[in-house]
């Protein structure tokens, strides 16, 4: 029987969620504007079916149309648009083929012609023409996940591999115009680091990117270090783009929920940007020390935390800072901490994120497993598994970041 820490827990993220869903934003971006000619549609990413989905309705006389999305993500057909779905987070020969389609889309077009182009987060890996053999790309990316870069740094190193990230993408669409609608999943919204910018004017410089290199040692070829030297598109005169969606709005709407269901709700920052771990232990931290007050407190984070692989088990970060937090609450009985990918997809896992409470420590100690060793091995999947703290929601059709938040109720 589930907990009713876990019950609201489990309303709270389902309802932060379903306010960020892309449909309406997309429909307000779409509301006035006027495109003289044809309109070709490339959506790309995690939402980028739930987004292509909206812009046909708003426009029923798009001309020809491509999805590009995660494994799982497809909801069915929609008229004119053909979709496909490839890897994330390491780009794989879907991802390559499917990119090859949307470059072939846009070759020829007009100067009349619109590219509309929906992208949210996921897209890096989902949207690729590698500069180098693709062999190495996947390498790379495998080198940036496991050392602990965030996604700023890990984007600056994509941009420069790809033929399409940085901007590049706009240039192929040339003369025709591209309008770009983009659910941010960035920190700051940052426009040209949302699945590395395909239609944006880098903001970046090589120094940057060669730093980053260097910085975590990363293994590359002659060839990749090459293209790290090479400047990207600083100016496109054929793009515009607008965003919408973000973390903030994904933590305000749980701040909402939160209080709907008589919590007294504090957002502590939409700007996390730390290990994991650490975020789990800080969030248990000021659970712990309020739970004492005889009140229903929630206390909500959203950002994007990073993993440091040590070890070789199964997990995300989400489901990382939940096992972290549970060493935290050991013990209590009024606590929970939950945490969330609002895509629906943690890491390489099925799972959306991960729930800990102050019995979770104790349960894996009775079955011989400590959380600091699974931690080690970063193996949270399989430990919240045993203790039946994963969360599942599916795809959810969005993906504005993560979101975590702390419960405690009276004693």
């Amino acid at each position: 029987m589930r907990s009713p820490l876990r019950e609201d827990a489990e309303r709270m993220i389902r309802a932060a969620i379903n306010a960020n869903m892309p449909d309406s934003a997309v429909a307000q971006a779409l509301a006035e504007k006027r495109f003289p000619g044809r309109v070709f549609l490339v959506a790309v990413g995690k939402a980028a079916w739930q987004m292509a989905r909206a812009a046909c309705q708003c426009l029923p006389g798009i001309t020809q149309g491509i999805v590009i999305t995660k494994y799982g993500h497809v909801m069915g057909e929609l008229p004119g648009v053909t979709c496909y779905e490839a890897g994330h987070p390491v780009p794989d020969e879907a991802s390559f083929r499917a990119t090859q389609e949307a470059i072939r889309l846009v070759q020829g077009l007009q100067e009349e012609d619109t590219v509309l182009f929906l992208l949210s987060g996921g897209g890096s890996a989902l949207f690729e023409k590698p500069l180098v053999p693709p062999e190495e790309l996947q390498d790379v990316t495998r080198q940036l996940l496991a050392c602990g870069a965030d996604i700023m740094e890990i984007n600056m190193i994509r941009k420069r591999l790809s033929a399409v990230k940085g901007g590049k993408f706009a240039a192929l669409c040339a003369p025709a115009r591209v309008y770009a609608i983009i659910l941010s999943d960035i920190l700051g919204d940052q426009a040209d680091m949302i699945a590395s910018g395909p239609t944006c004017a880098d903001s970046t410089t090589c120094r940057q990117a060669v730093a980053v290199a260097e910085k975590y040692g990363l293994r590359l070829s002659k060839a990749a270090w090459a293209l790290l030297r090479r400047e990207t598109p600083k100016a496109l005169a054929n793009a515009e783009y607008v965003i919408t969606g973000s973390v903030r709005l994904l933590c305000r709407a749980a701040v909402d929920a939160c209080r709907q269901l008589g919590y007294e709700a504090v957002l502590l920052t939409d700007g996390l940007c730390c290990q994991a771990r650490e975020a789990g232990a800080e969030l248990a931290a000021i659970a712990r020390a309020h739970a004492g007050e005889g009140r229903k407190l929630a206390f909500v984070v959203g950002g994007e935390t990073v993993v440091t692989l040590t070890g070789h088990g199964l997990g995300g970060r989400n489901q990382e800072l939940a096992l972290a937090a549970a060493a935290g609450l050991d013990g209590l009985t009024n606590v929970a901490v939950i945490s969330v990918g609002s895509d629906g997809t943690d890491g390489p896992t099925d799972a959306a994120g991960g729930f800990a409470d102050g019995a979770t420590a104790q349960a894996l100690r009775d079955m011989g497993i400590s959380v600091d060793g699974v931690l080690r091995e970063n193996d949270s999947y399989h430990a919240l598994e045993k203790t039946g703290g994963l969360i599942f929601t599916g795809p959810t059709g969005t993906n504005v970041n993560d979101v975590a938040i702390a419960l405690i109720l009276p004693e």
